[in-house]
């Protein structure tokens, strides 16, 4: 035994966050009468909200876990909505009620207030002393109904989930709906239309232990020995190829990433491995959506798009650790759509796909952010949404001390390194959570980053009019500082389309060619500085500027910016 036992990867366990839902079975008897409890532990963060929605429609009622020291967070919130949006029985709880900061009877009455419940109806619980859970367990057979299902008719059961077992291939997660699967036999999966014999079944508790059959309402795992990981897509329903359903289970919406990225391999030789270590990650992780691309600068990579800035440095840091990769992960960015004035349309996903010509307009995604805070900050809040062109819609006081703020806002603007500023101005206090809803038009443009007259792709960034300077300018400057000195001068530039608007120059590298000159008149120094001066000039006509990998990992990193401390 351990303490957060379901928390399986050491990345969880380090950060305190759940990422990854485990679904657990667990037998409970009340009033002597045995009852099985099928539980999924959820992740709470907005980057994670596709697991969760996953898991709500494989649910009948959700426990919603407050936490008693700090109170509702913006993102439970949502989650709490998604719960009512799929019409399930919520049992509200009160956790760690024996941390010396916790104010159970403040958070009850606002729990109660957003719930339309009774501040008594809140249970409190406490996971380590474990005080009040079994009340909470009798509480779920009281108020959750058991799940319905016919018995008789063919099998259909949903694929919620599924891993990657390096010994054994895929390992899916279903909940059977209707009818039974049995061990040994046949199935279908209706989506691939790919068959399929069942080698094991069984159920997790909370290790896998293997079952004879699987009934109506039971969730647990199928093995088919299947290596390849595109045949168990998650959504699908499977049922018996002897005696197939007539009809398939409703799916999930497919993710739609937020924000883009390249990851390409430090070392060009490992592109293979990358591709097949996010064709696992992508049974892992649904949500995760690639394709190849290549850079002048940086080779072969892939284009990814995550649901967020966490979930890309969770991405970016399972390859690395669980498949020993290097990478080098670009700038994040958003998908814009540009109409050209002769009426043309392109989707853009990275920098270096942005039109040239006549723009009509450009549009970018913008979001609906809820802030959760202390009154105390409201001020700090304000000014820095203000700063990020954000547009208040409104404010609600859930108690004298804790307020609700709602805002429009670019998602370009918060993808960066907004999350850690709300952090640093509200002390930690603060949450944040958000909401795609459609697109506007703004006043954007491409900064392109020259080396020597040249465009490096790799640096181009899309940004607001207002701020392009801004980047220009801490883009010059920062590749001055990391481009090593050439033996002739290099102007770096930053430019809008053709006009230049920063620039900064790397010194040449000087040989003392006055050394061997002592004494004597200034025509024969001269004279050789000249002729130096011809050869750097012919130099520079036909030299190129290698950009050493340490310069592009440094200037594109995100690692200075990055919400890692969530």
């Amino acid at each position: 035994m351990r303490a957060q036992y379901l928390d399986r990867m050491d990345i969880e366990r380090e950060r305190g966050i759940t990422i990854k839902s485990q679904a657990v079975r667990m037998p409970w008897t009340k009033d002597g009468q045995p009852h099985i409890l099928n539980m999924i532990d959820t992740p709470g963060h907005v980057d994670f909200t596709y697991e969760v929605s996953r898991s709500l429609a494989a649910c009948e009622g959700a426990v919603l876990l407050v936490d008693a020291a700090q109170g509702i967070e913006a993102q439970t919130l949502a989650n709490l909505y998604l719960a009512l949006e799929n019409d399930l029985t919520i049992i509200p709880v009160l956790n760690k009620i024996d941390l010396p900061a916790a104010q159970p009877d403040t958070y009850a009455e606002e729990l109660a207030h957003l719930i339309g419940c009774e501040p008594s109806d809140c249970l409190r619980v406490s996971g380590k002393t474990g005080a009040g859970v079994e009340e909470l367990l009798d509480e779920i057979v009281r108020q959750i109904p058991p799940p319905t299902g016919q018995a008789e008719a063919p099998a259909r059961a949903m694929i919620f989930d599924s891993v990657y077992d390096t010994y054994r291939g895929v390992v899916t997660y279903i909940r059977v709906i209707d009818g039974q699967l049995t061990g040994r036999e046949k199935i279908l999966m209706m989506s691939t239309g790919a068959t399929h014999e069942l080698l094991e079944l069984g159920v997790i508790s909370p290790e896998p232990v293997p079952a004879k059959a699987l009934g109506v309402g039971e969730v647990g795992y199928l093995i088919t020995g299947v290596k390849d990981v595109r045949q168990s897509k998650v959504g699908d329903t499977v049922t018996n190829q002897a005696r197939p359903a007539s009809k398939a289970l409703a799916g999930y919406a497919d993710a739609k990433p937020m924000v883009f990225s390249g990851l390409y391999p430090l070392d060009g030789s490992d592109y293979p491995e990358l591709r097949e270590a996010l064709d696992k990650l992508l049974l892992n992780d649904a949500a995760l959506v690639y394709e190849p691309e290549s850079s002048a600068a940086l080779g072969f990579g892939f284009r990814v798009g995550f649901l967020g800035l966490l979930h890309l440095e969770i991405i970016r840091e399972r390859l690395e650790r669980e498949f020993g990769l290097d990478l080098i992960a670009t700038a994040p960015n958003v998908v814009y759509r540009v109409v050209m004035e002769d009426g043309t349309e392109h989707t853009v996903t990275n920098p270096s796909e942005f039109p040239t010509g006549k723009i009509s307009e450009v549009h970018e995604p913008i979001v609906r952010a809820t802030i959760l805070t202390p009154t105390d900050f409201t001020g700090a809040i304000m000014d820095l949404c203000q700063t990020r062109r954000g547009t208040l819609l409104g404010m609600d006081y859930l108690s004298e001390d804790r307020v609700e703020l709602r805002y429009t806002l670019p998602l370009a603007e918060i993808i960066f390194d907004f999350f850690d500023q709300l952090k640093s101005r509200t002390k930690g206090y603060a949450s944040l959570d958000y909401e795609t809803t459609g697109e506007q038009v703004s006043d954007l443009v491409k900064v392109d980053i020259l080396l020597q007259g040249e465009t490096v792709d790799a640096f181009s960034a899309i940004t607001h009019k207002d701020k392009a300077y801004s980047y220009g300018t801490s883009m010059a400057e920062k590749l001055r500082k990391l481009i090593p000195r050439q033996q002739f001068e290099v102007p770096i530039q930053a430019a809008i389309g053709s006009r230049i608007i920063a620039r900064e120059n790397i010194r040449a590298i000087r040989k003392d060619v006055l050394a061997k000159c002592y004494g004597g008149d200034i025509s024969r120094k001269r004279k050789l500085l000249e002729k130096q001066k011809e050869g750097k000039k012919r130099m520079k006509m036909v030299g190129r500027v290698e950009v050493p990998q340490e310069a592009f990992i440094a200037a594109l990193s995100t690692g200075d910016e990055s919400p890692g401390k969530k």
